[in-house]
């Protein structure tokens, strides 16, 4: 992995912003309060509070998957999955800086409504979640979770969005049937 870097404490402000625009859009959209399914569900850590393993190389973000449990329940049948977005603060960075088009703010919304897609269709087991990084996950997978995450951000009007949209053209070119 290339040398370290990190959200500065402006850009971590764009990241927490993003953060409640994209958990509002999403419950907007599959139609669920916030304590309906969110509440101790998934956590967002960026760079810096990544463990070794969560930093990959390649994609913006990743979601993995952690067995929770209530410190007060030591059985196994009260554990519950619990999901880790992992930002890779230097990939969606370097993107930004490489890409003139590219704004960090409606970046960091559509990178995050996107894998907060992703945390929604494994919670409702509409895809089932495997141990292994997003580079992995199936292509027909990612083109559902590319059109959903267009899908609920194309109606937002949202200044240099377009340029997202445009950036993530190809996985977006067809609608879903």
């Amino acid at each position: 992995m290339n040398k370290a870097c990190h959200f500065n404490t402006q850009e971590l402000l764009k990241v927490d912003e993003a953060v409640k625009v994209s958990e509002e859009l999403i419950n907007n959209y599959f139609k669920m309060s916030s304590g309906q399914w969110l509440k101790n569900r998934y956590d967002i850590k960026t760079a810096k509070d990544l463990a070794d393993n969560e930093n990959v190389e390649g994609p913006f973000a990743q979601v993995i998957k952690y067995e929770g449990r209530k410190k007060d329940a030591p059985l196994g049948s009260s554990s519950f999955s619990f999901y880790k977005v992992c930002l890779q603060d230097c990939a969606i960075l370097s993107a930004v800086s490489k890409t003139d088009s590219l704004f960090l703010e409606p970046f960091l919304l559509y990178i995050l409504t996107h894998e907060l897609v992703h945390v929604v269709r494994f919670l409702k087991f509409k895809h089932r979640y495997e141990n292994r990084n997003e580079a992995d996950v199936t292509l027909d997978e990612e083109r559902r979770v590319h059109l959903l995450t267009h899908k609920i951000l194309q109606p937002v009007p949202i200044l240099r969005l377009r340029q997202v949209f445009e950036f993530y053209k190809d996985w977006i070119l067809f609608e879903e049937s």
